[in-house]
């Protein structure tokens, strides 16, 4: 089958690309905006990519056209394949269909933290030597690639609930049918798609109507949400982590120490790279979700011994005149302040210097921007690059003082962070978007 995908640079689509690709389907695709990692990922598979939506790609003739979410009507493409009559899908939908059918699907759904604990679990279950396939929002560097096929059953998903297509307005992880899910945390987002947190929360419930009486939901018992959601009906046992008379992690960011503690006590322990109280929740979601396939608790913690991370997740770019420069996903504010805190327990009282693009859609709407200050409430400097932002940034920063700067232009931007910038400071860049280029800028401006 040839699929030409709309929106293939996107994390979810281009890993669906890639699981094609290697399902034995010819893939071509199309997307606005193309930039690493994932337009490196792609066309190191082969995949060719053609920029913009042109309607001239019809001549490609695919058997069917896959629609990314990002892909609204208005998008000439999408507009000339509808007029014509002609065969396109989901991206969700093409995946359950071609892929997940049939497989144990392991699927991780929350707010935050979902790339970074699909990236344990799938690094868990392949230590233990199950070989799983994954789909997961970013590259785990255990594996450096975004998604593969697997050898076995089991498949790992990062189960967003941002909506599935400009056709089918439920959340993606319902197509996904998982046998094993974890519910990490469940918070307002997403703006753009649900009025507010109720509207979250029924979307989440509804996955959890879609699991099996032989499942098993790994659920945050830290979170009322979702022990409200889970009070509107279950089906399916719930293991609850982050529980004081249950099983949770604790651990010492300055020994890179983790322990993980069940109804009887202390389990076991371990050394890992990874530091923050969310990582450590993380971590224990992960080692329940592994155990429910056959891998134990004690084989868990020695394999996130061995666990690196995520790129763009706490990922140090260069170090350049003793000026450390970090790139982050974070972009709603509590993983903004969640991060920020896990470099502060790691730095120290060393300088930090926050460097932030709003550039989510709830964030561009301006829905969360009281929240920032107190977001940014640890750092020492904070930066906010305003391009394009239907909201005043300064005004929203306002009570950081001294400490916020704000620009519209980027190399502005650059030259005022390069200003501030001293000898032991880490600069932390904030963005879910490729923002410019602005790691290396700094890198580069510094060395200069």
């Amino acid at each position: 089958m040839h699929i030409h995908i709309l929106g293939i640079c996107g994390t979810f689509m281009g890993g669906v690309a890639q699981l094609a690709v290697d399902s034995g389907h010819k893939v071509t695709g199309c997307d606005a905006n193309v930039y690493p990692p994932m337009s490196d990922q792609l066309r190191s598979a082969g995949i060719e990519l053609i920029e913009d939506f042109g309607t001239d790609q019809l001549a490609l003739a695919p058997d069917m056209y896959v629609i990314g979410n990002a892909v609204s009507r208005g998008n000439p493409l999408l507009e000339a394949i509808i007029d014509k009559g002609l065969a396109y899908v989901s991206g969700p939908q093409w995946l359950a269909e071609h892929v997940l059918q049939g497989r144990w699907v392991l699927g991780v759904a929350g707010t935050h933290g979902k790339t970074t604990t699909a990236s344990m679990l799938a690094w868990i279950l392949e230590d233990a030597g199950m070989k799983p396939g994954f789909l997961i929002g970013g590259v785990p560097l255990n594996f450096s690639v975004s998604a593969r096929l697997g050898e076995t059953p089991f498949f790992v998903i990062e189960a967003d609930e941002y909506d599935t297509a400009f056709c089918d307005k439920r959340s993606k992880f319902i197509h996904y049918r998982p046998r094993t899910v974890v519910l990490n945390n469940l918070e307002f987002d997403h703006a753009d798609i649900f009025s507010d947190l109720a509207a979250i929360e029924t979307q989440f419930h509804h996955l959890v109507r879609t699991l099996p009486q032989s499942g098993l939901i790994v659920s945050n018992a830290a979170e009322a949400t979702l022990e409200r959601v889970l009070a509107r009906g279950c089906w399916t046992p719930v293991e609850r982590f982050n529980d004081p008379a249950g099983y949770r992690v604790t651990g010492d960011d300055a020994r890179g120490e983790l322990a993980l503690h069940g109804p009887e006590g202390r389990i076991g322990r371990t050394v890992w790279r990874l530091s923050g109280e969310h990582n450590r929740a993380n971590a224990c979601a992960a080692l329940l979700a592994a155990r429910h396939v056959g891998v134990s608790l004690a084989h868990g913690l020695d394999a996130l011994s061995r666990f690196v991370n995520v790129k763009r997740r706490m990922e140090v770019c260069g170090d350049v005149r003793g000026v450390t420069v970090y790139d982050d996903f974070a972009h709603h504010p509590t993983a903004i302040a969640t991060t920020v805190a896990g470099l502060r327990r790691k730095v120290g009282s060393a300088r930090i210097l926050a460097v932030l693009e709003p550039r989510s859609n709830t964030m561009k709407l301006g829905t969360m921007k009281s929240q920032l200050p107190e977001s940014l409430r640890e750092v020492d400097l904070a930066f906010c690059y305003a391009g394009n932002l239907g909201w005043d940034a300064r005004e929203a920063l306002a009570p950081m003082g001294e400490r916020a700067i704000v620009e519209d232009d980027l190399a502005r931007l650059v030259d005022q962070i390069v200003i501030a910038a001293q000898a032991g400071d880490h600069i932390l860049v904030m963005s879910n978007g490729g923002f410019g280029g602005i790691h290396g800028k700094l890198l580069a401006a510094l060395s200069e």
